[in-house]
């Protein structure tokens, strides 16, 4: 039986595997530092990876998250924004702000990548009520697809009927230029061909059904509302639109890896989203998808370039403002045309 299927069979990862340590240690929860149970296994730290963790919740656990931060913010969002690879900054935008610590939130993971804060942050945009989490979790941290897509089901059981989603990505369109925002109109979910996908094991129908549907994965009319807002922000000079492809990570894509992705259609591609966009669309949420093309995407043999992740920080601080205020004014739109 391989890691997967074991993963998949049980609630807990078996832990045969594991250091001496943790062999011998309950894998069902453990006690966080502010008294709140947390799941996964006791006492991870930083030379402990966080495959560790648990790969299927219950709707029990996502309701002690929910509730747990309902009991702790006056604010009830009806807007969550996740933040890519430098992008966390778009929580500094809010007003009335009430700050959580991934670590102080019961069945949090922690995001170990940097750029990515590790906060999910409430307020006020625009006078909408939002939460923002400043850091997201990857498939390539040794995170379950289950615990990456974790927050999506928390937010849902807060109120949330919006989630707009934020990555850097490498530009695959030879018409993309580096600083470019691409407005995503659909998704190409590599993990998923490989049966990573967020929605196997039990479906409870208190989320969604069983089979759904993706071909409207992207809201149609929050894409309308986000290029008029573009041009009224003077920013749909460098606003496109395309397919986001998705792969694991952490490696960047090798020559013939982005020529079979231009083949299939994909215009930009990173190494997230796709999984929170497939668990927000399960449960109901409407979804908006901005790419901040950070670099062009090597296809030439002769080419002396390199992907990096520096690269990909130093232009999204180039870019952030102009995402920041597309987004903040896009939200504004939103609440003013009822459209939340």
């Amino acid at each position: 039986m391989t890691s997967a299927t074991r993963c998949a069979a049980s609630e807990s990862p078996s832990t045969a595997n594991y250091p001496p340590e943790l062999r011998s240690a309950s894998p069902v929860r453990n006690e966080s530092q502010n008294g709140v149970k947390k799941a996964g296994f006791p006492d991870m730290d930083a030379s402990t990876s966080p495959s560790t963790l648990r790969c299927s919740y219950s709707f029990e656990d996502y309701k002690q998250t929910a509730d747990w931060l309902l009991a702790h913010t006056k604010q009830r969002p009806k807007v969550a924004i996740i933040c890519g690879s430098g992008l966390g900054g778009l929580a500094d935008l809010l007003e009335d702000k009430t700050v959580f610590p991934y670590g102080d939130i019961p069945s949090f993971p922690s995001s170990t990548v940097q750029g990515h804060a590790g906060q999910l942050v409430f307020g006020k945009l625009q006078g909408c009520e939002c939460v923002c989490m400043k850091g997201r979790f990857h498939f390539y941290e040794g995170y379950s697809i289950h615990t990456v897509t974790y927050p999506v089901r928390v937010f849902r059981l807060l109120g949330v009927k919006t989630l707009i989603v934020t990555n850097a990505a490498g530009g695959l369109n030879a018409a993309f230029n580096v600083g470019d925002i691409m407005l995503i109109k659909d998704h190409i979910n590599m993990p998923g061909f490989a049966g990573q996908n967020p929605l196997c094991g039990h479906n409870d129908d208190r989320f969604g059904v069983r089979f759904p549907c993706m071909s409207d994965a992207y809201d149609r009319d929050l894409r309308a509302l986000a290029k008029k807002t573009a041009k009224e922000q003077g920013c749909d000079s460098f606003l496109q639109e395309g397919v986001y492809c998705m792969l694991a990570g952490p490696t960047y894509e090798t020559i013939a890896e982005s020529r079979v992705l231009q083949i299939i259609g994909a215009d930009a591609v990173g190494m997230s989203t796709v999984p929170e966009v497939v668990v927000a669309r399960h449960c109901g949420l409407r979804v908006l998808g901005l790419s901040l093309i950070t670099n062009k995407v090597v296809l030439d043999y002769e080419s002396e370039e390199k992907a990096n992740h520096e690269e990909v920080l130093r232009t999204t601080e180039r870019r952030t403002k102009d995402l920041q205020r597309l987004v903040g004014q896009l939200v504004c739109q939103l609440a003013a045309g009822n459209h939340l």
